[in-house]
């Protein structure tokens, strides 16, 4: 079975619960860029709520391009800007010094174009979480597809809609939950730093 969803920067946890009995993913790469979703953007807790990891575009989030065609403003500093943030937030959670070395490593890498970045970022989450699925892309832009061709989930998360995930994302003890309570929706690298190789059983439940 295919699951067809936009490319994502560190997609939310919900995706990966939703995607977890599906054998193939396919990421679209035909569509016109759109703004105000994960497409460029992820969620982490911080200590005073939700922070929002934004990746600069050349030419604005405001463009048409086609995804394939987006290219990140790597001239801005925003992998360091971003690790920064990353590092003060989780530098506290049981696993993050598990995984910090190569995922800097992962922010050191440039990258042109947004959809080799996330796709990177794709690969190493399901790596870690051990969930083995063939990755493609589309070939051309279809409206809608099919039942028999697979679960169209393109544009069904957005970050707007985040709190109202709350009966279908999982529970997980998080670093400032004491806090801030527990965000539903927020990025997989806020279960996987949390929570670790037991993350995938979050996601399986």
């Amino acid at each position: 079975m295919n699951l067809i969803s936009e490319s994502q920067y560190f997609s939310p946890v919900i995706f990966f619960k939703s995607s977890y009995k599906i054998s193939n993913i396919v990421i679209e790469q035909c569509e016109s860029y759109q703004k105000l979703s994960f497409r460029n953007r992820c969620q982490i807790a911080g200590a005073e709520g939700v922070i929002d990891l934004s990746i600069p575009l050349v030419n604005g989030r405001d463009q048409k391009a086609l995804i394939r065609d987006v290219r990140i403003a790597d001239s801005l500093p925003w992998r360091a800007n971003h690790w920064k943030t990353i590092v003060s937030c989780y530098n506290r959670s049981p696993w993050f010094s598990f995984y910090r070395d190569e995922l800097e490593a992962l922010y050191r890498k440039p990258f042109g174009y947004l959809l080799d970045w996330n796709r990177e970022c794709l690969d190493w989450v399901l790596r870690v979480l051990g969930m083995a699925r063939t990755v493609s892309g589309t070939t051309e832009y279809k409206p809608a597809y099919f039942p028999d061709e697979g679960v169209d989930q393109r544009g069904k998360w957005l970050p707007k809609n985040r709190e109202s995930w709350g009966n279908e994302t999982p529970r997980y003890h998080q670093v400032f939950e004491e806090r801030t309570g527990f965000l539903p929706g927020l990025s997989i690298l806020d279960l996987v730093f949390c929570e670790g190789k037991n993350a995938i059983r979050y996601i399986q439940s």
